[in-house]
């Protein structure tokens, strides 16, 4: 599938860090200091495709598929020939009856008997359809499994998007940081000056401290998600994650709701899949209902029997059966029961297809709301830049009134960078969400 084309180069580039981090490790002295974590670095289309074939929810399905495959063959079997063999060599005597008073048997005498029986199914309406509802059982499987790698790649990409949010949250608090301390520089000269008082210089300390304690919070929340990835991932912790891709700023225009509907309907696996369900349950409730209508078998037989192995004749036996069921009790709960099925599973389609239009809708919705509310952040973005540059422009010349002015300022500018990163998340994961929505996770790069 071309969704899959990279990942083995991924997956090599992966396994040759982790080789080599085995290596450094072996070749340290004891005592020595280790050497820093081996670095893996990878973009949003790399971290989702790697989590396709690591993660263990996805290998649990392939494992299914495996049992699904299994199970068919198993019904296939039903309608092969069945091919046995048989040698038996025996030394007997028979019992012959009683001949007045004295029970008689007969002299000990041997038999061989070497056979191969063989049976096969020439018509067996009930067994076809359950061999044909088998086969769809696997479908069903397979694109269960599919369904998974979507949702496990979603999981994935939008902790990468999280992760880049709180990485660009930690450029932010880096930012605040050297506003601060730069007012702060300048508010202790004008108080040498004779121009500022202590708390002018008190309250910028406290704002100093407080935007570095946000900052340890933001750095401490980075590593968390890189865990949380590495651990989507399947992969062990001992390595440092890198991301080389960065929060969007712009995205393709979306179709509109009446196209992406139409889209995720032919695309979404889960639809599909439930496509695959309502098939197997009816082909099992025809397998139910055929059980009525005769079935053919032959049987036959072939052998050597004789006294003695070099003393045997060839021996056959071969017939034709026709079973024709007259009555059976338990077959019409089974017939309800697989038409129930039926009805069931045509009930969950309808669940699902609403929740496949729900899904586009609401992907759509959040993607326009987060371009909306980017436009405005930057543009707020940019009055608070000015208002901090007057601020700072007055409280180098005036008295220490203009100092509020200043600390307003600070805070519309770090309120105004935290919208930023915030509406650039939301438009990210609203692009993720919408590819995931439109089954469409393989073109997202």
């Amino acid at each position: 599938m071309k969704m899959y084309e990279k990942r083995r180069d991924v997956m090599a580039m992966i396994f040759s860090i982790l080789l080599l981090s085995g290596v450094s490790a072996q070749a340290q002295p004891g005592g020595s200091v280790p050497d820093p974590l081996p670095e893996l670095r990878l973009s949003l289309r790399e971290a989702m495709e790697a989590a396709v074939d690591n993660n263990p929810n996805v290998r649990l399905l392939k494992e299914r598929i495996e049992t699904a495959r299994a199970a068919s063959k198993t019904q296939l079997g039903a309608l092969l020939p069945n091919l046995s063999t048989n040698v038996r060599q025996t030394r007997q005597n028979i019992f012959l009856g009683t001949i007045g008073l004295a029970p008689v048997r007969t002299d000990p005498f041997s038999i061989f008997d070497a056979r191969a029986n063989v049976s096969q199914s020439l018509f067996s309406l009930s067994l076809i359809q359950r061999w044909r509802a088998s086969r769809e059982a696997l479908k069903v499987a397979e694109l269960e499994s599919e369904t998974t790698k979507f949702d496990t790649m979603s999981a994935v990409g939008l902790l990468y998007i999280e992760t880049l949010k709180a990485e660009a949250t930690v450029n932010t608090r880096n930012a605040n940081m050297r506003l601060f301390e730069e007012l702060l520089e300048l508010a202790r000269s004008r108080r040498g000056g004779g121009m500022g008082t202590g708390l002018d210089t008190a309250r910028l300390e406290a704002q100093l401290e407080n935007e570095r304690q946000q900052l340890a919070a933001a750095r401490y929340e980075v590593e968390r998600l890189k865990v949380n990835i590495l651990h989507g991932l399947g992969f062990a912790f001992d390595v440092r994650l890198t991301l080389t891709d960065a929060l969007k700023l712009e995205v393709l225009e979306p179709p509109t709701i009446d196209e992406a509907v139409t889209v995720a309907m032919n695309q979404r696996m889960e639809v599909k899949a439930q496509q695959q369900r309502i098939k197997t349950a009816s082909l099992t409730l025809n397998s139910t209902e055929t059980e009525r209508i005769p079935s053919l078998a032959a049987q036959g037989d072939y052998g050597l029997i004789g006294n003695r192995m070099h003393n045997t004749l060839d021996t056959y036996n071969i017939g034709l059966f026709l079973t024709v069921p007259l009555f059976d009790g338990a077959r019409e709960g089974r017939i309800s029961e697989s038409r129930s099925q039926v009805n069931q599973e045509t009930i969950r389609m309808r669940v699902v297809s609403n929740q496949v239009v729900l899904d586009v809708r609401e992907a759509l919705v959040t993607l326009s709301s987060a371009k909306e509310q980017l436009a405005i952040s930057q543009v707020g973005l940019q009055a608070a830049m000015k208002e901090l540059a007057l601020a700072k422009e007055r409280f180098t010349v005036l008295t220490a009134g203009s100092n509020f002015e200043v600390t307003n300022a600070l805070y519309s500018l770090s309120r105004a960078r935290d919208n930023t990163v915030d509406a650039m998340f939301r438009l990210n994961g609203a692009r993720v969400n919408l590819a995931r929505a439109l089954g469409e996770l393989d073109k997202l790069s």
